[in-house]
Parts: C-alpha cells; structure tokens; sequence
C-alpha cells in the first residue's frame, strides 16, 4: 500500500516536477500522466529502442503541431505513422493561416461562407483546397520530373525538401522529417486533399505517377526485423494507430507503449481499445511497460512532451 500525496504548487520548479507529483498523486488520469512521462522517458533514452510517434490529423490543425514537430525536430521519434489529412494541415499551415473558432458556430452560415469546421478551427477555403492544389501542383510536376514511382515516406521527404525556402518551413512536421531523415508513412495515402491532388496529377497525363504503398511496407519491415527494441507514442486511433501495432506483432510486440485517446472501451473500436487488449495480438510484449490515457490529447500532449524536452 503507498500513500497518496498531495500535490505541492510550491515545490514545482518544471513541468518535469509537475508530472513526478501528478504520478504520486494518485489522482486518477493525473497519475497516468505521471506514469506516461516516465515509460516515454526511459523509451527514447533507451539506445536499443526505436520509437514511432503515431497520431491522427486533426491535431495538426491545432497548436498541438508545434509539440509534434518539436518531437521530430530534436529526433525524439525514429519514424512516423499518420493519415494523409496530416500532409494536408502540416502544408497548408506553411502557406496560409487557420484561425480560432467555436463548436457552436452556425455550420450552414460558416458552408454559404467558404469557411470548414473542425471543432473549434476555422480552415477557409483558400486556407486548404484551393492553397494546396496552388502549391502542389508545380512540385508534384518537379518530383515527376526525378521519378515515376514512390513510397509514401520518400515523397513527404521531397515535398520537405521543396519547403526548404519557405518562410515558414521550420514550423512543418514534414521540413523536419525530411532534415533529420525521419521517415514518414501513411498507409492511407489517398484518404485526404494530398492524395486528392495526386490524382488530380495522375490524370492529367501522368498515368505512369505512382505511389507505390508496398514499397512503404517493405520500409517497415526491415525496421521492425532490424530492432532490437520498439515502441511508440500513440495519439488516438484509426489506420495510424493500428498500422503502429500491426507491424510489431512480427517482432512479438512493441516493448513500450504510451497511448492517449478519448474514445470509449466499451463498443469494441481500435480506438477505445486499451493498451492491455493488444498483448492479447501480441502486438505488446506482455511485459512491457504501457499505459492508456484518456483524455484530450491537446491537453496532455504539452505536459508530457514539455516533460521529456527539459530532461537534457
């Protein structure tokens, strides 16, 4: 039996502080937190470790981008899995602006107005579709012009490289990625404005343009087989989250898991499952050091990775 403590305001002097009280607190998701910060900790300081960051799009709409890309920035992630919808926010954001907005707003007013809702983001027209297909275009025909055939993660590295002189290249995941060689992989490559408009290129006389997704999974399994440890930092569910796990079941499961996510257990989803359920795949060891937190990620994200940064 250990005591719960209370936590001392007084005695915190970092973030780093506040999680290590949060942990002894005993306070209910405060404590996964707390747990959290410490498996993400002992994770990427782990030298056998290779550590994947999965994570859904809509986050990347939000200032929670910044978190994210500072996690590629100082190489704390060996390699991601997303949805395409994160190419489409993490480029668009370099050209135009997204803009605060309310849950409650008109959603007929805002359609008559060019103007897309996610929760609370305002995203205009000309802040999405029209800005991307504008700026991919041209590179799509520079990158045709190199190749004809692609993985996911070897064309954001292009479309990274083409950021390089864009005032606003260092606030992009995928400029990031791309500079310190962090493959990006989106199993979905067509679900999203990015993939729109590689078939909008596709058919206009570039029939021989191909993403070639095998080639991404061909990636993934020399990384899986080759380490000697895994694990991930994973951000809510879907094609990203299952694909993380998915491809470490062939390695026995991945040896650290931190999850965050909103969803319920309750309906049976991938979303809402729990960590523990994947030990029963295989796809965590069963004496790994996870954890599930629920909770919005927008929230927890800031104190969990403001942690792990200040640990120098």
């Amino acid at each position: 039996m250990k005591p719960i403590k209370d936590i001392e305001l007084n005695k915190i002097g970092s973030f780093k502080d506040l999680v290590n009280q949060m942990k002894e607190s005993g306070g209910f998701v405060a404590k996964k937190v707390g747990v959290g910060a410490e498996i993400l900790e002992k994770m990427v300081k782990d030298k056998d470790c290779f550590v994947f960051l999965s994570f859904p799009a809509c986050l990347v709409s939000t200032g929670t981008r910044g978190i994210l890309k500072d996690l590629v920035k100082h190489k704390k992630v060996d390699a991601i899995i997303t949805t395409c919808g994160t190419l489409d926010h993490d480029l668009a954001r370099v050209w135009q602006d997204y803009y605060h907005g309310y849950f409650e707003a008109d959603d007929r007013e805002l359609h008559r107005k060019g103007i897309n809702r996610e929760g609370n983001i305002f995203i205009p027209n000309e802040s999405y579709g029209i800005i991307l297909e504008e700026k991919m275009q041209p590179i799509l025909k520079k990158i045709y012009e190199e190749g004809k055939d692609w993985s996911t993660f070897e064309l954001i590295w292009k479309f990274g490289e083409f950021l390089e002189n864009e005032e606003k290249r260092e606030e992009s995941i995928i400029y990031w990625a791309w500079k310190n060689k962090i493959p990006v992989f989106v199993p979905g490559p067509t679900d999203g404005a990015f993939g729109s408009q590689i078939w909008f290129f596709w058919q206009d006389g570039h029939k021989d343009f191909n993403i070639n997704i095998l080639k991404d999974e061909q990636e993934l399994s020399k990384i899986i087989y080759d380490a000697k440890k895994t694990g991930a930092l994973m951000i809510g569910g879907g094609i990203s989250k299952h694909h993380t796990i998915w491809w470490n079941q062939f390695r026995e499961g991945l040896d650290y898991a931190v999850y965050i996510t909103t969803a319920p257990e309750w309906d049976g989803s991938l979303s809402g499952a729990r960590v523990r359920e994947a030990v029963s795949w295989g796809k965590i060891r069963e004496d790994a050091k996870y954890v599930t937190i629920e909770g919005d990620a927008t929230v927890i994200l800031p104190l969990l990775i403001k942690s792990l940064l200040e640990d120098k």
